[in-house]
């Protein structure tokens, strides 16, 4: 009997964190998505990765994931709890979506032609461009004045980052929702057929 009763409080236990987890998760409480680790791990606990790990597995029943992006480039292969503690987690779709689901997210088409247009760009040269190449760019391809609202939205949401010299770097909201690698499939595939 203390047996079972231990599995029910420890059951009790994860689920109350995991409760916590996704509220810190979901519940937009500043203007970027999702929580960094060191907050997860001040309201939840120092064994937060294994909570994340145990809602990840919930939250696939219904097609989301949580993505752990880390400060590097390179995500770590065996991550230490305190890059964990730098890192952003932030649920996302588990799958892709299709192009009548894509109509719902809220972008227009040529917005999202524009984004994956400058990621792709900026993958191209290594990781990093000047804005001038990247509006140059655009500017071949949608409205000039549509250039810059464009650029500067990606960067507010965190798909691309600025520094102070003009360079614009992928940011960690790419790193989490772009098959980066499927992209340039996608657009090297659509290259050789035409």
């Amino acid at each position: 009997m203390e047996k079972g009763k231990r599995s029910v409080d420890k059951k009790a236990y994860y689920a109350s964190k995991m409760r916590k987890a996704a509220q810190l998760l979901f519940y937009r409480r500043h203007s970027t998505p999702g929580a960094k680790g060191w907050e997860l791990r001040r309201r939840i606990g120092s064994d937060y990765p294994k909570v994340i790990n145990l809602l990840n597995d919930y939250l696939a029943r219904i097609g989301l994931t949580v993505k752990t992006v880390f400060e590097e480039a390179n995500p770590p292969e065996n991550p230490t709890i305190e890059q964990y503690d730098k890192a952003r987690f932030y649920v996302t779709l588990r799958d892709d979506l299709t192009v009548e689901e894509t109509k719902l997210v809220g972008w227009r088409i040529d917005d999202l032609a524009a984004l994956c247009a400058s990621i792709a760009y900026i993958i191209s040269r290594g990781g990093k461009a000047p804005r001038k190449e990247i509006e140059d760019l655009l500017k071949a391809k949608i409205p000039d004045w549509r250039v810059e609202i464009d650029l500067n939205r990606f960067i507010r949401l965190g798909y691309m980052v600025e520094d102070e010299n003009g360079q614009i770097y992928l940011g960690w909201r790419t790193r989490a929702e772009v098959d980066q690698k499927k992209l340039i499939d996608l657009l090297l595939e659509t290259e050789a057929k035409t």
